[in-house]
């Protein structure tokens, strides 16, 4: 076993090895997987790992007892591919092969222009899927791009749940753009995520007794950034009510879940119920939801109450103040079949004349919030046809109101500390 011991020394200062950083720990688990290997035990291996066993005849170790480097070599990967399907102590160990050389997990297409790929750009393409994807993509096209100075690597299609574009600097190797994303089932996600959960939900007044049903990455590197930004989002649901919790890297930066009535304010929900009858005329509309989003992020707690089939009053506190929002979200737009259809709807809106916008939008915002509109001045904006501005400029208290055809006020929000 010494003998042995000493061959393990020469191998780990050896590449790919050489700068891995391996403990005591793991030494011992991959010489007890060598052995294990050897010991014809690993019946429920798949097939893959069957047949690379298979393919690699084991020396008789009283003959040989690893003189060669290339035999102990050959065990390591037979052992990191196996790896994944091991336990110890009840644990799953990690993949060595993808631990300790991320590259010879790659997998190619035949396309000719692999070869413009130098050690160092596999592996940091090897290493940023890994890393911040989870996972290894095929590659499927590799294209210089000789005017940028880059080499561009596409892994997956277009159109699939799983797909990556990297662009690498043709001199260096060093990674200059990143986009990539995924979409998984919610088992598949690392478990440093889901353990974080039950609490993130909780400090939210949300059920912590939701659970994950889907999740998608998305990761990317603008050109001048020094590294990708890894954005993943987690669905979760009862039969109850639902939730999303988004993660930038391993910070979570956005949670929302549905609130039980008794964690909101009674005199909240009388103002949200008031507010939906002064912008619909309906009265006892059934209370749906209440639902609340804590964006991190862009420093926002949003706090929505859904009424009916589709109307939802909307509370926003964020670092400019306090946003409150009455929606109708219902369709009342005309049916549009062409670019001409269109444009003429457009023009239409941006041409309603402001007298008959003031009669509709006064009386719902005199009863919602008790001001008169008339020392307001109304902003247009061509760019947003069907929403208009009433602003009064001496405090900069802003109402936004969105129009259909007919002047039917589907949206007021006012922007301002009331």
């Amino acid at each position: 076993m010494k003998h042995k011991d000493d061959e393990w020394g020469k191998v780990v200062r050896q590449e790919p090895f050489a700068a891995s950083p391996f403990t005591e720990e793991h030494k011992q688990n991959v010489l007890r997987q060598v052995a294990w290997l050897k010991s014809g035990s690993a019946q429920e291996m798949s097939n893959a790992g069957v047949k690379s066993v298979e393919q690699k005849k084991l020396p008789n170790p009283h003959r040989r007892r690893f003189r060669s480097r290339r035999a102990v070599m050959a065990y390591t990967t037979i052992a990191a591919v196996a790896a994944a399907v091991i336990l110890w102590n009840g644990q799953i160990v990690e993949p060595v092969i993808e631990t300790v050389y991320p590259t010879a997990a790659l997998q190619y297409t035949d396309d000719a222009g692999m070869s413009l790929l130098t050690d160092k750009m596999k592996k940091n393409v090897a290493v940023t899927m890994r890393d911040y994807l989870g996972k290894q993509l095929r590659i499927t096209k590799v294209q210089d791009l000789p005017v940028s100075g880059r080499v561009y690597v596409e892994a997956g299609k277009e159109g699939d749940e799983e797909y990556a574009l990297i662009w690498l600097d043709a001199a260096t190797g060093n990674l200059r753009e990143v986009q990539m994303r995924r979409e998984m089932a919610a088992n598949e996600l690392e478990h440093r995520y889901l353990r974080q959960v039950p609490s993130l939900l909780q400090n939210i007044g949300g059920d912590p007794a939701l659970k994950p049903v889907s999740a998608k990455r998305y990761v990317g590197m603008k050109q001048g950034e020094l590294e990708p930004k890894s954005y993943t989002t987690l669905m979760l649901e009862n039969e109850k009510s639902y939730g999303e919790i988004i993660w930038l890297q391993d910070e979570a930066i956005s949670v929302s879940g549905d609130l039980d009535l008794k964690q909101v304010s009674q005199t909240a929900l009388a103002y949200a119920e008031d507010s939906i009858e002064a912008l619909s005329g309906k009265t006892a509309l059934d209370l749906r939801s209440i639902h609340r989003t804590k964006d991190d992020e862009n420093g926002e707690d949003t706090i929505t109450f859904n009424f009916g089939d589709y109307y939802f009053v909307q509370t926003t506190e964020g670092k400019s103040g306090l946003s409150y929002s009455v929606i109708d979200a219902k369709y009342y737009g005309k049916e549009i079949n062409n670019l001409e259809e269109m444009e003429a709807y457009h023009k239409e809106l941006f041409e309603m004349k402001e007298s008959i916008l003031r009669e509709k939008a006064a009386p719902i915002i005199k009863k919602i919030f008790k001001v008169d509109l008339q020392a307001y001045k109304l902003h247009r904006n061509t760019e947003t046809p069907g929403i208009v501005t009433f602003e009064l400029e001496s405090t900069g208290d802003v109402f936004q109101v969105r129009y259909n055809e007919d002047a039917r006020i589907t949206m007021i929000t006012r922007d301002a500390n009331l």
